[in-house]
């Protein structure tokens, strides 16, 4: 198991396939298999300049969307949920990262069928977890899941999803909580206090780093001049081939630990 202070990122590099994964709201653009690997590099690396220590899940050239690691697990403290992907030639990528976590001495739970389940899904922010209901994601995942998130003191809430991938797709959270959005027509904004409106779609994706640092795509330009104003350090990564096929800066990684 991660030591207390330790901080895992785990990772896994894009397969040569990549640009035959699944596109569902974007058209179909050619992907650059190299650069998408350059890109890969540059932001594991970012993730190491922070203090993450990084694990990588074996590289899997037959699975094309396996890069996408965040769809395979829910981490809930120190337990791992492993994911059952909504998309049925997704959930091979699922072994893999079980693998990985076993070697991180963690404790395994996972989404059984009826139930699926997709980490990009899946929003935690203090105590509460929002969880995209939408085609990956489907109310016996939902169930389970909150099955899993109550005797850990955590909240579950549904989050309808409409013509968008995943949850975090249209949000995700800054270091203070704050819920950023680009296109709140994306999904039911009822479950969420408040949000904060950003200029670009890139900008609606951020990592935590921790010490009130975000990771992000250089696509959002105006987005990360917005949350420096607003006093966070932000690290732009290029992403563009990932951004090709619905992906955005939360899919390439799972953060473990504080």
């Amino acid at each position: 198991m991660p030591g207390v202070d330790e901080r895992v990122a785990l990772v896994r590099r894009p397969s040569r396939r990549m640009a035959d994964g699944i596109v569902t709201h974007v058209e179909r653009q050619q992907v650059d298999a190299e650069l998408a690997l350059e890109q890969h590099a540059g932001y594991v690396a970012a993730l190491a300049d922070a203090g993450w220590s990084i694990r990588e899940v074996a590289r899997a050239d037959d699975l094309p969307d396996s890069a996408f690691v965040e769809d395979t697990v829910v981490m809930s403290d120190e337990l791992a949920v492993l994911a059952r992907p909504g998309a049925a030639e997704r959930r091979a990528e699922v072994e893999g990262t079980e693998e990985a976590l076993r070697a991180l001495g963690l404790e395994i739970a996972r989404i059984e069928e009826p139930g699926t389940l997709d980490g990009g899904d899946v929003l935690r922010v203090g105590a509460t977890i929002y969880v995209g209901r939408g085609a990956r994601t489907n109310g016996e995942g939902v169930r389970q899941l909150r099955a899993h998130a109550a005797p850990r003191g955590l909240g579950v809430v549904p989050v309808p999803l409409r013509e968008v991938l995943h949850l975090k797709s249209a949000v995700t959270a800054l270091p203070d909580g704050t819920i950023i959005c680009a296109d709140p027509s994306l999904l039911d904004p009822s479950a969420f206090a408040t949000m904060r409106p950003v200029p670009e779609e890139g900008g609606s994706h951020v990592v935590l780093l921790g010490d009130g640092a975000v990771l992000m795509a250089a696509s959002a330009p105006r987005s990360a001049a917005l949350f420096d104003d607003w006093g966070f350090d932000v690290v732009a990564v290029d992403i563009s081939e990932y951004e090709k096929m619905e992906g955005c800066v939360t899919c390439l990684s799972v953060l473990i630990g504080s």
